[in-house]
Parts: C-alpha cells; structure tokens; sequence
C-alpha cells in the first residue's frame, strides 16, 4: 500500500511538468517509470515502525533520456543499415564462394558385358581379323586371252578357324580391360579424394563442350582439354598396361613349364625379355596417353569440341605407340 501511495503522490507532482514539457525520447519515459518503481520497491522494504524516525526515502529522478544528442536515432539507423547491408553482402559472397560438390558417378561393374558395348566389342573384333580375307588372294594382270587360259590359277582353300580364334581372344582381352577400369575406378574413389576422382571419372566430351562455352583463349582452351584427357584417358590406359603385362606374364610361365618338359629354354633369358616386353608395353601406353591428351586437343579445337575431342583422342591412341616405337627403333636400334 505505501507503495502505491508513493506512486500516486509521483504521479500528481509529475503530471504540472508534462504539462509544461514534454518527454524528449522514449528513454526519458523508461528512466522515469525506471526511477518510480525503485522508489515503490525501496519504500515497501522499508519497515513501518522506523518511518517517523528516518521518513520517507528521497528518490531523485534523472532525465537522461533527454540529455541524448540530436542524431542519436539517425546514428543507430545509419548502423543497422550498415549492418543490414554488409549481412546481405556476406551471403552472396557465401552464395559465390559456396562449396563445389563432386558428383562422382561409377558405371556398373561389368558394363563390358552389356548388350550395346558387348555388341560393338564383338563386331570390331571379328572385323578386324576377317577383314583381311576379303582382299584378293593374287592380281591378275592385263594378258593376253591365250595366256590367260593357260595360267589359271588354283584356288586356295581360306582357313575361317585361325580368326575365329583370333577374334574370341581380342574379344576377351577388351572385356577385360573395361572390367579392370572399372575395378581402378572403384579403387580411385575408396583411396583417393574425392575432387581427384571426380577429374579420374569425369566425361570428357562433355566437359570439353563446357569449357568451349566459357570463351577461352585457343592456347588456354587447348591446354585444359589436353590435360582433362590426359585425367580422364589415365585409368583406361592403366587397365591395358596391366592386362597386357599380365598376359605376357601368364605367357613367360608358360613357356617356363614348356622347359621343364623339354628342357630347352634358358630361363635367364626369358626373364630378359619379359622384362624387355613390360618395357615396351610401359613406354606404349605412355606414348598413348600423351598422344591421346594432345591430339584431343587439337581435335576440340579444330572441330567441334565432343566429336573433335573423341576423334583426336582415339587418332592419337593409335598413333602414338606406332610413332614412338618407330622412333626408338630408329635412334636407338630397338625393337619394342
């Protein structure tokens, strides 16, 4: 009750000075409202029987609300806007700048054994080894019709078992280099990062058609697709190095147990040109995967940027072991 004495007897002595003056600020108002309910608050604690010996407690009202300076308010906007603005520029910045996700995607493991690659594996490699007995066996020349009717030549029976065989077995060795790709691919996304095998297992085409949209000068364009190729042509290049060591490896035991029964082949030197034999195929595929980066650059561009990259690609994959193995056979008298 004292309290709300005091708040009421407050009240009317305060109310000739709003009258006169006004509140400057909203925190004038808090100050005072602040002020009164210390005062209620002290007045309540303040016992009853000691109040004719000390009275009342004098409370003393501060205006500091009305003390602020004119541009107070504009400063605070002024602030806030500021903070506004430089909260909006850090989440474009964070928008800008934002964490690039690398999509890896693998490819099934034995893809090589699907309908359209296997169909397309088959084909070439019957193509490729019954091809050459279409060609004629002898030429005839322009002769006389006597002579021709004496010099009839016999016809030679084709032997359609030696390129089947041929065939079967180019089949198998590229079903396998695919699978064995697709095994590195596997492995390169357990034990290396991510971002890498996402360059080991990007699709080089397509990425060669982004990079022309870009406006790249033509020296800059043709270095980032050689060296994309150079990433994305690495795992198959490995596949068929390996395949191609394991079979001349398979071969020289082979030969091995042959000696064992004949006992007439020096071991020593199959060693030696075994290892001679996984030199060449190293040097082969190295010169095959610089040949590939660079005639696929060359191919995006010269030509469009997906076929150009996939028709230089493959022109420098046949070209380049060919030209190096000349070269080194030149220069240095060796056969690879």
């Amino acid at each position: 009750m004292a309290g709300i004495a005091i708040l009421l007897d407050l009240y009317r002595k305060n109310q000739s000075f709003c009258s006169q003056q006004s509140f400057h600020s909203s925190g004038s108002f808090s100050a005072s409202a602040a002020a009164a309910s210390a005062a209620a608050t002290v007045a309540a604690g303040t016992p009853f029987a000691s109040r004719f010996l000390f009275g009342y407690p004098k409370v003393s009202h501060c205006d500091a609300g009305a003390a602020l300076p004119e541009d107070y308010i504009s400063n605070i906007r002024r602030v806030s806007e500021d903070i506004i603005r430089n909260v909006k520029n850090l989440k474009e910045d964070a928008l800008k700048y934002s964490v690039k996700e690398y999509k890896v995607e693998l490819k099934p493991l034995y893809s090589a054994f699907e309908l359209r690659p296997f169909a397309m594996t088959t084909l070439r490699s019957f193509l490729m080894f019954y091809l050459p007995l279409l060609e004629p066996a002898t030429n005839v020349e322009e002769d006389d019709d006597d002579d021709f009717l004496k010099d009839t030549p016999e016809e030679q029976r084709v032997d359609l078992v030696v390129p089947f065989k041929k065939s079967v077995k180019q089949i198998v060795r590229e079903t396998t280099v695919v699978t064995t790709r697709r095994v590195l691919e596997r492995l390169a996304v357990i034990y290396v990062s991510q971002r890498m095998a996402w360059k080991l297992l990007k699709d080089v085409p397509k990425s060669a058609i982004r990079k022309s949209q870009r406006g790249l000068p033509t020296t800059v364009y043709f270095f980032r697709v050689s060296r994309t190729t150079f990433r994305g042509h690495l795992l198959g290049v490995v596949a068929a190095g390996l395949v191609q060591t394991g079979i001349e490896i398979y071969r020289f035991f082979a030969r091995i147990k042959d000696s064992e029964v004949s006992d007439g082949i020096n071991t020593t030197k199959q060693a030696k040109l075994l290892g001679k034999k996984v030199s060449g195929i190293t040097i082969r595929c190295g010169a095959s995967l610089i040949f590939a980066s660079i005639g696929a650059g060359i191919g995006a561009t010269l030509l469009r940027p997906s076929i150009g990259q996939w028709i230089g690609c493959a022109a420098g994959d046949l070209a380049g072991p060919i030209i190096v193995s000349v070269f080194i056979e030149k220069a240095f008298h060796v056969d690879l």
